[in-house]
């Protein structure tokens, strides 16, 4: 089992300052998959069934350069890792290169095998090495021992079910509006119902026994299966427009937490251009997607993506 690859100042960037401390945010163990073409950070695919899942994928280019993998499992190689122990690797690392004003060489990650002091048995270890004119710096991530085959086989089939998207996906291009709304939610409840319709609008409430509070977003960009919302419904509050949808057939409710729903708005590290939220068949989970876009472009980057799923808390209406 062998991994070894230089990641790239496009690479580095991604991981600094955006991917890293959004998830970072998600929780502190995560597990690093990756496979000939791809590399993807996974949260709580084989674990905590009741926590937030978050799959960030890239395509290899993205982050490295002369990528090199080879194992007994069709080249696939897993392990668990702590983030905030990566992130600081990287991050040192930055400041060694940043550090050399000739320049330094690049970083180059890899996977091996170290004795750790008072310990006789040799531990997996993700190694970071930078090399620079005056100095030359590694840094040694410890890792979980590499995931087995039926282990491996169990993630990739946890990752094809986290890939299916619901049917209807409405975007939201403001995530402070939304953030700061929810920063207001915490402080009165522990539920938020969340609605989605396939007239692009989006409904969210909490309640309690003695407050409501809610907010809509309407008319949102519709991807997937859409409608056009009845004429009748101009004139009639948001509650009573999301019950007659949801009635009708053309919109979903479920329920979840608001710490997990603020917890995957954290998502905007990555600095995401959009966002997109639908609710899986059945209400199975909340879907949240995030776009991002080749810069300069209004182009998605089709080499990264992220997106989170939310456990629902109540099988709502469907």
């Amino acid at each position: 089992m062998k991994f070894k690859a230089f990641v790239t100042e496009n690479g580095v960037s991604l991981l600094d300052r955006r991917f890293l401390p959004a998830l970072d945010k998600m929780g502190k163990i995560c597990h690093l998959f990756l496979t000939r073409e791809h590399a993807f950070f996974l949260h709580n695919l084989l674990t905590t069934p009741d926590g937030i899942q978050s799959i960030a994928q890239f395509r290899k280019q993205a982050l490295f350069d002369d990528y090199r993998i080879s194992s007994q499992n069709e080249d696939r190689i897993a392990f668990a890792f702590d983030i905030s122990l990566l992130l600081r690797a990287v991050r040192s690392s930055v400041s060694i290169i940043s550090s050399e004003s000739g320049g330094a060489n690049r970083l180059q990650v890899k996977l091996v095998k170290k004795l750790p002091p008072n310990s006789t048995q040799p531990m997996p270890f993700l190694t970071f090495e930078t090399k620079g004119y005056k100095s030359a710096v590694i840094q040694d991530v410890p890792i979980s021992k590499p995931l087995s085959r039926d282990q491996l086989l169990q993630l990739q089939a946890a990752l094809d079910a986290a890939q299916d998207l619901p049917r209807t996906l409405v975007q939201v291009p403001d995530l402070n509006r939304l953030q700061n709304f929810v920063d207001r939610m915490k402080h009165v409840g522990d539920l938020l119902n969340v609605s989605i319709s396939k007239y692009g609008d989006l409904h969210l409430q909490i309640s309690t026994t003695l407050i409501t509070l809610g907010a809509e977003f309407r008319k949102l960009l519709v991807v997937g299966d859409k409608a056009q919302a009845p004429d009748e419904d101009r004139d009639l509050s948001a509650q009573t427009r999301s019950e007659r949808a949801i009635l009708m057939g053309d919109a979903q409710s479920v329920q979840v937490s608001v710490r997990h729903f603020s917890k995957s708005l954290q998502c905007h590290l990555a600095k995401p251009d959009c966002a997109f939220y639908g609710i899986a068949p059945q209400g199975a989970c909340l879907t949240v997607i995030f776009q991002f876009f080749i810069p300069g472009t209004r182009q998605t980057d089709k080499s990264i993506s992220l997106h989170c799923r939310l456990p629902v808390l109540d099988p709502g209406s469907s």
